[in-house]
């Protein structure tokens, strides 16, 4: 079977992890702690993906810089607080492995932290089926191309054969300065009608949506 994309690459939270939730009350949480102005949900989940300097500058743009990893540390206090709870979506490791036994390249581009993504990625047996990563700590964050140029070159496909599945729309501006086709998860950190001002392939509602989009059109 001829398939239409060979790399497939996802973002994490939000999108293979069920987590957005604890990101953003983590992020409200650090800032309650430090006395600093406190997001609103929508504020807090709008960072969900970005890396720290940018996440800062959008909710807290007043902030001098060296204030930055005092929010970071409360902010991961919380987070493996809340850590236990979260979880891969029903479905999501059964997928993967399916999609990886296809023949599919996957690769995993996320605004986490490498030593959060590795954590992950062990806590959820899900290491062995991606072939490349790349992590907001490790170059440019999203929505820079960086992440997607970068994994094209390692694993070798060019940008037709690429297809970028996120839940934000830093995922959607990501893919489109790469020149990646893109997928919109709608049940993650972003509203659907933000998600389609990127005009991705496809824009689903539910994770068993993208399962089945993937399943039948990657």
């Amino acid at each position: 079977m001829t398939r239409r994309f060979e790399l497939l690459v996802f973002d994490w939270d939000g999108t293979l992890m069920d987590s957005a939730a604890a990101i953003a009350a983590s992020l409200q949480a650090a800032c309650r702690d430090l006395d600093l102005p406190v997001p609103n949900e929508e504020q807090a989940r709008y960072v969900i993906g970005l890396g720290l300097g940018d996440a800062m500058t959008h909710i807290l743009p007043g902030l001098d810089p060296a204030r930055y990893p005092d929010v970071q540390a409360r902010y991961r206090v919380h987070f493996l607080e809340r850590d236990s709870g979260t979880t891969l979506f029903p479905g999501a490791a059964e997928m993967v492995a399916a999609l990886h036994g296809s023949g599919h390249l996957l690769a995993v581009a996320t605004g986490k932290s490498r030593h959060g993504l590795d954590r992950a990625l062990a806590a959820t047996g899900l290491k062995s089926y991606f072939h490349a990563t790349r992590c907001a700590d490790e170059g440019h964050s999203k929505p820079h191309p960086g992440m997607l140029l970068t994994l094209m070159e390692e694993l070798g496909v060019n940008s037709e054969k690429t297809l970028m599945i996120g839940d934000t729309t830093h995922d959607m501006e990501m893919a489109h300065a790469a020149g990646v086709s893109s997928l919109g998860a709608a049940y993650g950190a972003h509203a659907k009608d933000d998600l389609l001002g990127y005009a991705p392939v496809a824009c689903v509602d539910d994770f068993d949506g993208l399962r089945r989009w993937l399943m039948q059109n990657a």
